[in-house]
């Protein structure tokens, strides 16, 4: 599959799995056992997805989602023991795109991390594509150079929040649930917990609307989900 991934965990026996399991299926891997040398190995292979266990030594796994968001837009899939729902809306709002609760199947991690895959793949692909640009008030969503902007100003986005705002933009007035966004953004819907769409949508607004108390453009539709408001003004 010419993919590699990082395998973070500092539980041998979990690493041996998991190698074993996505080597069988194609892909190269690289291990490492602590925060630090996560960090390291990340920058210096630039590996293609990063499963990243939140419990580790030297350096937890949130600080590593921080430090290699600062330099990197790998897909990470944070994996964590802890039941604990801050320590997910954390991970996710440092960054990762996803999180896997422990205990867990091997097809569920090995069905996540083609699905995160296969989205940066198109993602990557659609670079340099005709440009479609969306323009809602003072907002313009530029699918080709996978941007958002804002007055004229880009927005530093995630490639997951990006997709969010693209796919919404694109059936602008049309409510998805929120399984239904697992399925269209995320890639995945039976393994996938709605609650990471909820916190994305959360962390999304932060960042493109200009009055939080007063949302403008990703709209709730109560009890159903959310949706792109076509006829948003600034």
């Amino acid at each position: 599959m010419d993919a590699t991934i990082l395998i973070v965990d500092d539980e041998e026996n979990i690493v041996n799995i998991l190698k074993e399991n996505l080597e069988r299926d194609g892909y190269d891997t690289l291990v490492a056992y602590d925060g630090a040398k996560a960090v390291e190995m990340a920058l210096q292979y630039k590996p293609d997805l990063i499963l990243l266990d939140c419990m580790l030594p030297k350096m937890d796994g949130f600080d590593v989602c921080r430090k290699l968001r600062m330099k990197m837009s790998v897909p990470i899939l944070m994996l964590t023991a802890r039941s604990e729902e801050i320590d997910k809306v954390l991970g996710l709002e440092l960054g990762a795109d996803d999180y896997i609760t422990k205990p867990f199947s091997v097809r569920e991690v090995l069905a996540r991390v083609k699905a995160q895959l296969r989205r940066a793949s198109l993602a990557e692909q659609d670079t340099g594509n005709e440009h479609k640009i969306y323009k809602y008030g003072a907002l313009e969503v530029d699918t080709a150079a996978y941007e958002v902007r804002r007055h004229g100003k880009p927005i530093n986005l995630t490639l997951r929040e990006f997709e969010l705002v693209a796919f919404l933009v694109r059936y602008a007035g049309q409510v998805f649930s929120r399984e239904e966004l697992l399925e269209k953004v995320w890639g995945y819907g039976y393994y996938g917990d709605v609650r990471t769409v909820d916190v994305t949508v959360r962390r999304t607004r932060e960042k493109i609307e200009p009055d939080e108390s007063n949302y403008r453009y990703i709209l709730t539709k109560r009890g159903v989900g959310y949706y792109f408001d076509k006829y948003c003004v600034d």
